[in-house]
C-alpha cells in the first residue's frame, strides 16, 4: 500500500500490489473471483475496476452506499473511490483492473457524465447486454494471455465494454440526462471535483461558469431537485467520510484539508449533514 504525491492523505492500493506477470506493465489486468471472500477494511485504489458477477450473493460498499451483489450484474469503482466487499459462497466474478492512463484512453465511450456512473455504480445489463460484457472480457482475458499482444486491440474492447455498459444503463440514466442537455451542469459537476476543497461558495463556480449565482442555483433546483450549495457540500462531506474511514488523519488536519479552519465548525457541519460526529462516524 503506498500514498500518492497529490497531497492525498488516503492509502491507495496500486495495480502493482496485485501485479501478474503478463500484465504488470501494461496497465490492464484479470482475475477470475470465486467462492466467499471480504475486505473488510474500505480503501481506494489508483486504477479503474470492472466487476462482472455471473453468480453472487453478499454486498459490495461503494463510497459508503452498501451494494446488493446478484447475478449477471455490472459493478463500476472509479479512481479515488473508497470500497470494500463479501462475496457468498456461489460468487463467481470476472474483475477487470484498468490503469488510469488506460482508462482515460476508452472513457469518452461511456455516453453518460463519468459522475453519474461513480454515483450509480451498479448496473443490471439484462441477459443480452450481460453476455456481450461477458464476451468481451474473456476475449480481453484470451489477448492477454498471448506471447504477442495487441495493447490496441485490449483498448478497443475496454471501449466496446464502455459502450455496451452505457446502452445497458440507458434506462436507468433517462432521467440523469440533463448532464448531457444542460453542459452548464455538467461542466458544474466536474469544477466541484476540482475545487470543492479550497472553495466553497456557489459564487466562485458561477464566475467559471459566467452565469449568477441565482441562475445556477435555478438550473440545479429544477434540474437535480437540490440546491447548488447542496452538490458542493455533498461532495466535501464524502471526502471527510474517505478521509475519516481511510486515512490516519486526525479530524483536526481533515478539516483543515477540506478548507475549514474552524475545528468546532466542521464537526458541526458534519453533523449536520451526517447524524454523527467525525469521531463517532469514525469508530463505526
Amino acid at each position: 500500500m503506498h500514498r500518492n504525491q497529490n497531497n492525498d492523505h488516503i492509502p491507495i492500493l496500486g495495480m502493482q500490489e496485485f501485479a501478474e506477470p503478463w500484465t504488470a506493465d501494461h496497465g490492464i489486468q484479470y482475475h477470475e473471483l470465486k467462492g466467499a471472500r471480504e475486505i473488510a477494511k474500505a480503501h481506494k485504489h489508483d486504477f479503474f475496476i470492472f466487476l462482472l458477477f455471473e453468480t453472487g450473493s453478499g454486498t459490495h460498499t461503494i463510497d459508503f452506499i452498501e451494494y446488493k451483489i446478484g447475478a449477471q450484474q455490472v459493478h463500476l469503482v472509479f479512481p479515488g473511490q473508497v470500497h470494500k466487499w463479501r462475496f457468498g459462497a456461489k460468487t463467481h466474478a470476472h474483475q477487470l483492473m484498468i490503469s488510469r492512463s488506460l482508462f482515460e484512453s476508452f472513457s469518452s465511450a461511456f455516453r453518460f457524465s463519468l459522475n453519474q456512473y461513480a454515483n450509480n455504480p451498479v448496473i443490471n445489463p439484462g441477459k443480452a447486454f450481460f453476455s456481450q460484457l461477458l464476451y468481451e472480457t474473456l476475449a480481453i482475458r484470451k489477448e492477454a494471455e498471448q506471447k504477442n499482444i495487441v495493447w490496441e486491440l485490449i483498448r478497443a474492447r475496454n471501449e466496446v465494454i464502455a459502450l455496451i455498459v452505457s446502452k445497458a444503463a440507458e434506462k436507468k440514466f433517462t432521467h440523469l440526462n440533463t448532464y448531457h442537455t444542460n453542459p452548464f451542469l455538467n461542466k458544474f459537476i466536474s469544477l466541484i471535483d476540482q475545487h470543492f476543497k479550497e472553495e466553497h461558495a456557489v459564487s466562485f463556480y458561477a464566475k467559471q461558469l459566467n452565469i449568477t449565482p441565482n441562475y445556477l442555483n435555478i438550473l440545479c433546483r429544477k434540474n437535480l431537485h437540490v440546491s447548488a450549495t447542496y452538490l458542493i457540500q455533498n461532495r466535501a462531506i464524502l471526502e471527510a467520510k474517505r478521509l475519516l474511514q481511510v486515512s490516519e488523519l486526525s479530524v483536526k488536519e481533515i478539516a483543515f484539508e477540506l478548507g475549514f479552519y474552524d475545528h468546532a465548525y466542521f464537526s458541526k457541519f458534519f453533523k449536520s449533514q451526517t447524524g454523527s460526529t467525525p469521531t463517532e462516524f469514525r469508530q463505526q
